[in-house]
């Protein structure tokens, strides 16, 4: 009977500890900031000196590919003794203090919903460091993951329909609100968000290639960029005749390889420019190899937005890109 008893007890207790913390998650606020923001919890004689040099090197590093120098985050610095209110509310917080044990841990929806927090402490600054040494390729990584998938949410608020997407290349892709058909051909769709008054657009190219294009020899950022510039010819055009988008040749792209929708990809970033014209700006174009379907699906962004910020615009474009589901 008294082990009965204690059974009722337990079970009672693990019950109302998952209801109270599922209570806890339901009455969490809404987080804030701006996707690329990033609030910094660490006191002012830390961020003044070593500790706060290499957190600035680290998460406001320059983006890759983009024509002028942006940093990766854009970071807002708070001591410890005002985290509180909006602060907490923080989509992306880290916390660097001192304390009397060295760590690092990683919180998810602690103060908001959604919300990442990560904690570095040590009981020196050096020990501060060794720890952002080792984790700050993870902490970023988390940090774009999560930014990308809140990009994603905001997009599916307004969502455009990608019929035309799924009927052509049997993929679904999250294409937010602004966004129009601007070309429509039988194995070729370009996507396009006019802004500025029609001055500037973020624009998502859809095609697809056979393997032998992207790996008919070993150097696949030659290949993908070969397959870019007969693209660009093909259907990219200025306003001005015998115009058309090329890779810019002055600076080769940047070659990753990651995976997306589960399948490998060469990722390549880099400059795009109008050939016989003096349009330019980043683009961003993946590769997905796609054995069902014997092809190379391409996914492409690039922006057009002179003399302005782009990395926000490149970064929905990926989130754009990274949403794609394969349907066949």
């Amino acid at each position: 009977m008294k082990k009965i008893f204690l059974l009722i007890v337990s079970v009672v207790f693990f019950v109302s500890c998952k209801d109270s913390e599922a209570e806890k998650k339901a009455i969490l606020p809404e987080s804030n900031a701006k996707i690329n923001n990033v609030s910094i919890i660490i006191d002012e004689s830390l961020w003044a000196g070593e500790l706060g040099d290499t957190i600035r090197k680290k998460f406001a590093a320059p983006v890759d590919g983009l024509p002028q120098e942006e940093p990766l985050f854009t970071l807002n610095q708070y001591p410890s003794k005002i985290f509180e209110g909006f602060v907490r509310k923080s989509r992306n917080i880290i916390i660097v203090q001192k304390s009397d044990k060295t760590g690092y841990s990683h919180q998810i929806n602690q103060f908001a919903k959604p919300q990442q927090v990560f904690y570095v402490f040590g009981k020196t600054n050096e020990e501060i460091l060794t720890i952002l040494e080792q984790r700050s390729a993870e902490i970023i990584s988390k940090i774009k993951a999560g930014d990308i998938i809140e990009n994603q949410v905001r997009l599916k608020k307004a969502a455009v329909s990608d019929a035309k997407v799924r009927s052509k290349f049997g993929v679904g892709l999250t294409i937010g609100f602004g966004y129009k058909y601007d070309m429509v051909e039988d194995d070729f769709l370009w996507i396009r968000k006019q802004f500025n008054n029609g001055a500037s657009y973020n624009s998502v190219l859809v095609y697809a290639v056979p393997y032998e294009t992207i790996e008919k020899d070993n150097n696949i950022v030659n290949n993908i960029t070969q397959m870019r510039d007969s693209i660009g010819k093909q259907f990219i055009h200025g306003v001005l005749p015998n115009t058309w988008m090329i890779t810019e040749p002055a600076y080769a792209p940047y070659l990753f390889e990651t995976t997306v929708a589960g399948r490998k990809t060469y990722l390549t970033k880099g400059t795009w420019d109008l050939k016989n014209d003096f349009m330019a700006g980043p683009f961003v174009n993946y590769a997905i190899k796609d054995e069902k379907n014997n092809r190379y699906l391409i996914l492409e962004g690039f922006t057009f937005h002179p003399s302005k910020s782009k990395r926000d615009l490149v970064f929905e474009l990926e989130a754009i890109i990274q949403s794609v589901k394969f349907l066949k």
